[in-house]
């Protein structure tokens, strides 16, 4: 037998492309170092004598992918949602991040996120950290001892904030260029980015600083762009020679210079999302946050149609929800009050789209990641729905709707990064 070969046998359901599900009943699927080499309905003569993982009856699909999480958040989920964005911000957030100057509670609070993303079948994550080093490093540390996925960014921001969560703008470049040295080549799996909090928290001397840093090392770049009415307004005062949001972040290097996932983008107009598809930058959609915090909805299908990338995202403590299948419920309910908002112009989403939305869509910010085509990592989910109703009757795209709207993490048998079984973390 081959160590670096895996043969998986199952029900096997993916989405190559947003427009439909790829189905295999009762097959195996092939993975040679990491990576799908091929799905079979029956294995070739040399494959024969491999060792097969038999999840007969249960559902492989690839491993849920989240663009944008606040990890120092992830303590205060449910706390403050009947507020909007900035109030929000000022009364909850930026309170809690300040106690990540502690190591010790950072410790705490993300053993136990690292446990909950593995939970909830998150195979794949991009994280804004607090604007503290020690903190932002820890957290690579555990995600990569965890061998989960990840995009880890020091928050930067020098201005519009409480003193007690403020940086100096020169401290905040050197230590953000410090975190890049240390941990730009150490992992295969986390990388960091480039995180500056948003426009209004951050002086253009410090945009600048990190547009710089982004291009010299190469590093991605994440922030938030056009979530609240009131948000888009102040940016239009602070920067009235810019001519969108969006141009502010492009004029300083951080709008798909190096690869740039933005989230919310509920107010983009139709000429950031033109300059959005034409820089190939991503936009992370989070529903429940914006429903929370009163921010709006996303009209996703007008960057579909604009072929701007996607992807879903959880956006806590915004959102009160951990998990990528029950943000895919909600991407569903929103795209449906758009379609009404817009005289059902704006066509609402459908299951194979949100699916797409939360694997590949947004697995193509880590490269070849959340589907099963060949080269792809195996990124993977083993699904058993058998206590959620009769299966024998449904479809594979039937059972896997079902599991995303009334599963849950305890359906999920077994989780794979880059064909390795990921073992539960410790929380304490």
């Amino acid at each position: 037998m081959d160590d670096n070969i895996k043969i998986f046998k199952g029900n096997i359901i993916f989405t190559p492309t947003k427009d439909a599900f790829k189905c295999h009943n009762n097959a195996y699927i092939v993975v040679e170092n990491g990576k799908v080499s091929g799905i079979y309905d029956n294995l070739e003569d040399k494959l024969s004598k491999e060792q097969i993982i038999d999840c007969s009856q249960m559902l492989i699909v690839p491993g849920f992918v989240d663009l944008h999480f606040h990890a120092p958040q992830f303590a205060n989920r449910g706390l403050g949602l009947d507020k909007e964005l900035l109030p929000w911000l000022e009364t909850y957030t930026f309170p809690e991040e300040k106690k990540y100057e502690d190591i010790h509670y950072a410790e705490k609070i993300y053993k136990r996120l690292v446990h909950e993303i593995w939970k909830v079948g998150t195979t794949r994550i991009v994280f804004f950290s607090s604007i503290h080093s020690e903190s932002t490093e820890l957290l690579f540390d555990l995600f990569d001892k965890a061998k989960i996925g990840a995009y880890i960014g020091k928050v930067n921001m020098d201005r519009n904030a409480p003193d007690y969560i403020l940086e100096d703008t020169e401290k905040s470049l050197k230590e953000t260029e410090n975190f890049i040295l240390k941990y730009k080549d150490k992992s295969d799996l986390v990388k960091p980015i480039v995180t500056p909090r948003f426009v209004p928290s951050c002086t253009p001397e410090l945009l600048e600083g990190l547009g710089e840093l982004a291009l010299k090392y190469n590093i991605p770049v994440q922030s938030h762009l056009s979530e609240n009415t009131h948000e888009v307004a102040w940016v239009k005062e602070l920067h009235p020679e810019s001519l969108n949001y969006a141009d502010v972040y492009s004029k300083y290097k951080l709008f798909g210079q190096t690869k740039t996932v933005m989230a919310h983008c509920v107010y983009t107009t139709d000429e950031e999302i033109e300059l959005m598809a034409k820089n190939h930058v991503y936009a992370a959609h989070c529903p429940h946050s914006n429903y929370n915090l009163s921010s709006g909805i996303m009209p996703v299908r007008k960057f579909l149609n604009a072929n701007v990338s996607v992807g879903l995202a959880t956006d806590v403590s915004g959102c009160h929800e951990t998990s990528i299948a029950k943000v895919m419920v909600s991407a569903i309910q929103a795209s449906k009050i758009k379609w009404l908002e817009t005289n059902r112009e704006d066509i609402a989403l459908n299951t194979s789209e949100i699916f797409y939305l939360g694997t590949k869509g947004g697995g193509s910010f880590f490269g070849k990641v959340g589907s099963f085509e060949p080269g792809y990592d195996f990124d993977a989910l083993i699904i058993d729905d058998s206590n959620l109703g009769n299966i024998e009757n449904l479809t594979l795209e039937e059972r896997l709707q079902r599991f995303i709207y009334i599963g849950d993490d305890r359906n999920i048998v077994d989780r794979y990064v880059k064909g390795t079984k990921i073992k539960e973390p410790e929380v304490f």
